[in-house]
């Protein structure tokens, strides 16, 4: 600074200005020539997203955008706090259930009619999906986000594994950020797939927002039960729900253990789920599959690794396999044991025994920003948020979970972004590592900038983003809408003796070894 104050204007006489003059315009005019070369360069490679060169189409924390869970809950509970919306159910309730359906229904026919004849050269295209979404009691509803926003800040409550509760409820919260968005006024919403409609008979689709995840961990189990009840009739009373036998409507079921005492009740319904467990552990045969429901991201733990981040952390690179978490799993689980035998004392790789919480976060966090690989095994479910948080943390996922389903695989190739390993490999003496060190580096490098470049579509936000996981669902959804229609038409047209002849349950076990198109 005081080299700088020597040479003010204030203290250089007029000669010294004007004998340096041209030196000064000669800098200025070689500085511009190559910035004008470097810009127009035909050389340089445009709107490629990389760790080592970032791009202003990366995703970064915008201020005016909220992904954190808490603080988005935070501001919807103080603008909104128990508004409701005029009900525009079909039909007066005092009115016999057969003639509400029949109303529905013939309003249904019209609709779609003058849809298909109105619209016939354009019919689907760039079409949004059509949203009703119910205006349920506020204890299903604002209730369940009020006791959350209450009781976070004072409870440390863990589950039976040692997780905190909050977390829990934060990485499952799927269903508060889909109805944040569906129930915001539409001049703020700035995603074009999907369109929230007032009118049932203008519905391609019927969401309910139950959010079913707080009150399993918050209510008392008697207390949870008795409200999974009341919803459930709430929602089948429904003559929406009576005229396709709830194959049109959505529930938020992210967490395995949630609503599970009512969920045969449902089983026609969409579910919106974290994997398809086949173990019978957390899903009844028949209950689940890749042709009605829809696999949905966990909500990450850890920050994002944003541009700057991944730019300056890829250097720091230096260990090849990292892992953090509890070695001890039920079920699918049990590979992590085996693996932890195996890795823990190979050069390069640390395999931790660790928790959920700060400190936890922080060493994760830590661990996975300074690791080329991150694995990512089954845990007491085929999945965990463990894969989410490598992706936001910029480290290539190792997967070892056979039965595992990927959230928006329709959309997304994860082959592009993470190695896929069988469990009987993956115990094999020395085979992973002789994989993972067999990698070329330029393919680890087109992966990472993939990675990059992928991470906007597992952060959940508000409001939420184009191309962000709330905008996947419903572009997933699309893909969904004609079958539906197929199956609700077709049971409302066979004969009561012939419906089990044709069955859409898929009975057979999710399988890595075989892919079947959702």
């Amino acid at each position: 600074m005081a080299g700088a104050r020597q040479y003010s204007s204030s203290s250089m006489n007029p000669s010294t200005r004007i004998t340096r003059s041209p030196l000064l315009l000669l800098i200025i005019s070689l500085t511009c020539f190559f910035l004008l070369f470097y810009t127009f360069s035909p050389s340089l490679p445009t709107k490629h997203i990389s760790l080592h060169n970032p791009n202003p189409i990366q995703p970064n924390l915008n201020p005016n955008v909220h992904y954190s869970f808490v603080d988005s809950l935070e501001l919807f509970l103080k603008t909104s706090g128990t508004r409701h919306l005029p009900d525009d159910t079909v039909g007066d309730p005092a009115t016999e259930d057969l003639q509400r359906v029949k109303k529905l229904d013939d309003l249904v026919w019209r609709t779609e009619t003058a849809r298909l004849y109105d619209d016939e050269h354009n019919l689907f295209v760039n079409s949004p999906v059509r949203v009703y979404v119910y205006e349920m009691p506020a204890k299903f509803t604002y209730d369940m986000l009020w006791l959350f926003q209450n009781t976070y800040k004072e409870t440390s409550n863990l589950t039976s594994n040692g997780s905190p509760v909050h977390r829990l409820i934060e990485q499952h919260s799927v269903d508060y950020w889909l109805w944040a968005d569906l129930v915001a006024p539409e001049s703020e919403r700035l995603l074009k797939s999907v369109v929230r409609v007032h009118k049932q008979e203008d519905a391609d689709l019927f969401y309910v927002p139950f959010f079913t995840t707080i009150s399993f961990f918050l209510l008392e189990k008697q207390q949870c039960k008795a409200l999974y009840r009341e919803a459930l009739k709430w929602v089948t009373d429904q003559p929406a729900w009576k005229r396709s036998e709830g194959r049109d409507h959505i529930f938020p079921i992210h967490h395995p253990w949630s609503f599970k005492s009512v969920r045969k009740f449902v089983k026609n319904a969409i579910w919106l789920l974290p994997d398809m467990d086949s173990t019978g552990n957390w899903y009844k045969p028949g209950q689940v599959s890749l042709e009605k429901d829809l696999i949905l991201p966990y909500v990450p733990n850890l920050d994002l690794c944003d541009a700057k981040c991944l730019s300056e952390s890829a250097s720091r690179r230096t260990t090849l396999l990292y892992f953090r978490g509890r070695l001890k799993r039920n079920a699918g689980g049990k590979i992590r044991s085996k693996l932890g035998a195996e890795l823990s004392n190979a050069d390069d790789v640390i395999i931790e025994e660790g928790s959920a919480g700060e400190a936890g976060k922080i060493a994760a966090q830590t661990g996975m920003r300074r690791s080329v690989f991150c694995l990512s095994p089954a845990g007491d479910t085929p999945s965990s948020a463990r894969l989410f948080d490598a992706i936001v943390s910029g480290c290539i996922p190792v997967i070892v979970s056979d039965e595992l389903e990927l959230p928006f695989e329709g959309i997304l190739d994860y082959r592009k972004i993470a190695l896929f390993i069988s469990s009987s490999d993956a115990v094999q003496p020395g085979w992973i590592l002789a994989y993972l060190r067999s990698i070329k580096p330029t393919q680890i490098r087109e992966m990472q900038d993939t990675l990059a470049k992928y991470v906007r579509h597992f952060l959940y936000s508000h409001p939420a983003q184009p191309l962000g996981p709330e905008d996947l669902v419903w572009r997933m959804m699309a893909g969904k809408v004609t079958n539906i229609k197929l199956h609700t038409r077709r049971s409302q047209r066979v004969v009561k003796e012939s419906r089990s002849i044709c069955t859409c349950d898929c009975r057979r076990p999710n399988n890595t070894t075989f892919f079947v198109d959702p």
